[in-house]
């Protein structure tokens, strides 16, 4: 009983090895079929014209493992907090009058239409 529990263990562990080990295979970085071939000493690969000439030079490429730097917010004083305020309250009057529109003109349109009867 402990045999046939323990290869039907086997049995339902092998179809995933064996989908993880071929997933593996596929990558390169990963691959060891491709670092027993080629060695760890293998030349690195150089980009082809049309990416090298597609690279700004002066491009300043932030290094892995790096955070970005965070940029510092500052507070808005009255005179901008106040032309906030009055955007964002144009805003909402400009909303509410085109709902109302939108309201009044669905209630025309349904001027001369009947309720759906129940069936």
């Amino acid at each position: 009983m402990f045999l046939s529990r323990t290869l039907r263990a086997a049995a339902l562990a092998l179809p995933v090895f064996a989908a993880a080990a071929s997933a593996g295979g596929c990558s390169s970085d990963v691959n060891p079929l491709k670092a027993a071939f080629t060695g760890a000493d293998s030349r690195p690969v150089t980009a082809p014209d049309f990416v090298a000439g597609s690279r700004r030079s002066d491009a300043d490429y932030m290094p892995v493992g790096e955070s970005a730097p965070r940029r510092t917010i500052r507070a808005r004083n009255a005179a901008g907090q106040s032309a906030l305020e009055a955007e964002l309250e144009g805003a909402r009057n400009r909303n509410q009058a085109k709902g109302r529109a939108a309201e009044g003109a669905a209630k025309d349109a349904a001027k001369g239409l009947a309720p759906n009867p129940v069936q």
